[in-house]
């Protein structure tokens, strides 16, 4: 049977704790962004991305209102408003048998919110590489 991280990770949603994406990200993870073209590749950069997100999506106005979850994998559909804009949006979950994650997506909507966020993330992202 495979480990289901989706509780951890609605744990750390709550809790804000992005130290504990270590433990839960898999060494192989491939992270694909709304505002990316290109795969990101690797617990490294997986976990920068889905720690800028935490300080980006996650204030008090954030909440999942939908999930879909399979053996492997779930969709977990989210609402958030961030400058006035309301975004909704999915988080593609897909973890192995120990229950690390291995692929997480987001796709956006509306297209409002797709330019907001890029700016946002290139921001939160540049302010980890400086």
């Amino acid at each position: 049977m495979t480990a289901n991280p989706i509780i951890q990770w609605h744990e750390l949603v709550k809790t804000k704790d992005v130290k504990g994406l270590q433990a839960l990200i898999a060494d192989d993870a491939v992270f694909y962004s709304p505002v990316v073209h290109t795969p990101q590749v690797g617990k490294s950069i997986t976990t920068k991305y889905l720690t800028a997100a935490f300080y980006v999506f996650n204030n008090d106005s954030f909440k999942y209102v939908r999930e879909v979850i399979g053996e492997r994998d779930a969709v977990l559909e989210f609402e958030v408003e961030i400058d006035g804009i309301s975004i909704n949006g999915v988080d593609m979950i897909k973890w192995n048998d120990a229950g690390k994650i291995v692929e997480f997506k987001v796709m956006l909507r509306p297209l409002k919110a797709v330019n907001l966020i890029h700016q946002m993330m290139g921001a939160m992202l540049q302010k980890f590489s400086s």
